[in-house]
């Protein structure tokens, strides 16, 4: 079985910051979401992956990617030049997949358990697709799929005013060669796109078996702000462990489930989990409070953060209070005084801001 793993299109809800940085590079926990997806893959003994890449960010996901070896797997890199559709991602990647079996998961989904007993399920079945469910509050922001008695999907409907259950359909499917000429017989939605509900739905049309992977565990799909930083605070909670390779000097306190790297220094200051502080960076008077990811040689003096993500090089100072934001990277924040409450602000890559 081979994996087909998205990491195209452009990003938008995340704007400013995908403007410079391919979404699916933007790190939880401080590390990129690709890099989640890629450990998924190598759990489940993938060992050939394509790399669908936009032409306008494909070198710094290569740049991460290599050639897979970190993981154990051969990377081949596919370039879609537009983002139409999931499914003609998939026909972009067609001479590559050839006849086998294949995961699609898109690059900037982060599910909490793996796909490991799944792709043995699929395996074992006659299904000639799976897709991964998951049970959501309002399912009319989703695709939402319905199912039968035996887990069979029957029908599969696009943010439905009146949904036929509350299973939203997640970012992971598994696939059999079959699925490439449903996709040759579907055409263009609305959006101008080629949808895979619509290719999903062709098989189902004509007779194939559709089956549901249901999730227990959580999923987060990162494309907006909020759900980015939501996504940051699940994996902390999650996997951050009390770990302190850098120095912490003994006028600071370190409260709980704290990650400080190598090369990371901690100066008169209190940081309290579950929080992860990068190698290189320093944390000086200041306050950082949970749910909070410090990037790499980030610098932050004498201010207060709290549920933030920095990324990496970047300069927080003399801030009151920073809180529920997305900093880019080699990004400065800094507040020459007089100002008080707190801010949120979500700034892109090598931007400043002075209040």
């Amino acid at each position: 079985m081979k994996a087909l793993v998205l990491s195209g299109g452009k990003g938008t809800r995340l704007r400013p910051l995908t403007h410079t940085l391919a979404k699916q590079l933007v790190p939880v926990a401080n590390q990129p979401i690709l890099g989640y997806v890629m450990n998924h893959l190598m759990e489940a003994g993938i060992r050939e992956t394509g790399v669908i890449v936009a032409p306008e960010t494909q070198e710094e996901v290569r740049g991460y990617l290599g050639d897979g070896r970190n993981w154990g797997i051969e990377i081949s890199y596919i370039i879609q030049d537009r983002p139409l559709g999931l499914a003609h991602a998939v026909k972009t990647a067609r001479d590559y997949l050839a006849g086998d079996d294949f995961v699609m998961y898109l690059g900037d989904n982060l599910l909490g358990s793996g796909i490991s007993e799944a792709v043995e399920r699929f395996e074992d079945s006659r299904a000639e697709c799976m897709i991964f469910l998951k049970e959501v509050e309002d399912p009319r922001a989703f695709g939402v799929a319905e199912l039968d008695g035996d887990g069979n999907i029957v029908r599969l409907v696009e943010k439905p005013k009146v949904p036929p259950s509350n299973l939203a359909l997640v970012g992971v499917y598994i696939f059999s060669p079959v699925i490439h000429g449903a996709i040759d017989s579907i055409r263009p939605s609305w959006r101008g796109e080629l949808e895979i509900t619509d290719a999903i739905q062709a098989l189902m049309d004509s007779g194939h078996q559709v089956t549901g992977e249901i999730l227990d565990s959580w999923w987060l799909d990162t494309g907006k702000k909020d759900d980015f930083l939501a996504a940051n605070t699940t994996v902390l909670d999650e996997y951050t462990c009390r770990r302190i390779d850098g120095q912490v000097d003994q006028d600071s306190t370190v409260e709980g489930r704290v990650e400080v790297a190598s090369g990371a220094t901690v100066v008169r200051s209190t940081i309290r989990g579950p929080v992860v502080i990068g190698e290189g960076a320093r944390v000086e008077n200041s306050f950082v409070g949970p749910f909070s990811s410090i990037g790499r040689r980030t610098c932050i003096k004498d201010s207060v953060v709290e549920h933030v993500v920095i990324l990496e090089e970047s300069e927080i100072e003399g801030v009151v209070r920073l809180e529920d934001s997305l900093i880019g990277r080699n990004a400065t924040v800094r507040k020459p005084g007089g100002l008080k409450g707190s801010l949120r602000l979500m700034i892109g890559d090598h931007s400043t801001v002075e209040i």
